[in-house]
């Protein structure tokens, strides 16, 4: 056996890429002398994961953005397999990303190499199918969300709920211990012809490049809008760290608005926020536990979307909603996302007091249902004892 443990993490979301950094900090102490490399960012660079592949090149949202990617995500399977083949590590750990991940589970489990799925793929929203395939070869499931382990024990999956590892994130960023009342309190503007502050809005278009081509205009469009009622209006804009503030050049070129880019702070920028515009996504539960009121927007191509109407069996898009189980914020979709709706909506969360005052008290819940923090340590564990640390 050797004298240190190997381990092949794959995370192929920006937000996966914050969580993983997070676990493998959580395995160090567990595990000395731990090597770890894989799929990744510049989080979990800074964590010591040797990144192979920067996730930044992986993300995509939708079927045809797929098949735009095919090249590089096929390129990186072989090297992940070829790294599994010949340096056979201790554990495999899978991070969302679905169809790539439970096809490298396949070949890790055909070499003996034990599989740990962290923040289980939306099966239970669509393509349930798929959860035969992860139960043959994935050996253990950490879960994030707490009605998954009941539906993944009742198919078969050894599985754990550990919590959600934002929660992680949100304390140790420094505004856990803030109150939301005194937040909205402090960020709380007037109406009329003599305010002289307006209300910050939060642009938040996703991680992925694709998602952020494909919402962010309408963003700032839909704030155009809200700037003919409120001349002072600011915009805060929270970057991943997957990307850099030039990307966003060509989208806020020829704006007027006046616009905050902050890179990798989400909750620094949702802390100034009155409402956010939010694209259906991991963002829509960091916006709820900062218990700002949202508009949650999705929108991929006509293709994808009609191939998706199909596929999910939901009934909500934003996890926000899907945690809460009912429609704590307005969804617009496809079709339904034009400057104009989603301006209109985001009025009704600036001045409908009685309705933030609901709208809040909803998202507080939510916070309280995705458990108390600790999700990194629960599951590094479970990664310790699969590895005989």
């Amino acid at each position: 056996m050797r004298d240190h443990r190997q381990v092949l993490i794959v995370a192929g979301e920006a937000s996966a890429d914050l969580h993983g950094a997070n676990l493998v900090r959580a395995m160090r102490p567990l595990c000395p002398g731990l090597r770890v490399c894989g799929v990744g960012g510049e989080n979990m660079r800074e964590a010591g994961v040797k990144i192979l592949v920067p996730s930044s090149d992986m993300a995509v949202v939708g079927l045809t953005e797929v098949l735009e990617r095919f090249r590089t995500i096929f390129r990186a399977a072989r090297r992940l397999k070829e790294i599994l083949k010949t340096r056979h590590p201790d554990l495999l750990i899978l991070m969302d990303y679905p169809d790539f991940n439970i096809h490298m589970a396949r070949t890790a489990r055909r070499l003996g190499v034990p599989v740990l799925y962290y923040i289980s793929p939306q099966v239970w929203a669509w393509r349930r199918g798929r959860v035969k395939k992860i139960a043959r070869r994935v050996n253990r499931m950490a879960v994030i969300l707490p009605f998954e382990e009941d539906f993944y024990r009742e198919r078969g999956v050894s599985v754990d709920y550990v919590g959600h590892p934002l929660l992680d994130a949100f304390e140790s960023s420094g505004y856990g211990g803030r109150s939301g009342s005194v937040r909205q309190d402090r960020h709380r503007t007037r109406t009329g012809p003599a305010e002289t502050q307006g209300p910050v809005v939060g642009l938040v278009p996703g991680s992925r490049r694709e998602e952020i081509r494909s919402m962010l205009p309408v963003m700032l469009r839909a704030v155009e809008i809200l700037k003919t009622r409120y001349p002072h209006i600011r915009c805060v804009l929270p970057l991943a760290r997957t990307l850099t503030p030039r990307f966003l050049d060509p989208f806020m070129a020829g704006s007027s608005l006046d616009i905050e880019v902050r890179r990798g702070d989400i909750y620094g920028a949702l802390d100034q926020c009155r409402v956010a515009l939010v694209t259906s996504g991991t963002a829509t539960l960091d916006t709820a536990i900062m218990e700002v009121p949202m508009v949650i927007v999705y929108r991929v191509t006509p293709l994808s979307y009609r191939v998706g109407k199909i596929l999910i069996k939901t009934s909500f898009i934003g996890l926000a909603n899907l945690v809460a189980g009912e429609r704590v914020a307005p969804e617009l979709i496809q079709h339904e996302v034009t400057p104009e709706r989603l301006a209109s909506e985001a009025l009704r969360l600036i001045e409908d007091g009685d309705l933030r005052e609901r709208t809040i008290g909803k998202l507080r819940r939510i916070k309280d249902l995705l458990g108390k923090g600790g999700a990194s340590e629960r599951t590094a564990r479970i990664a310790a004892e699969m590895m005989r640390c």
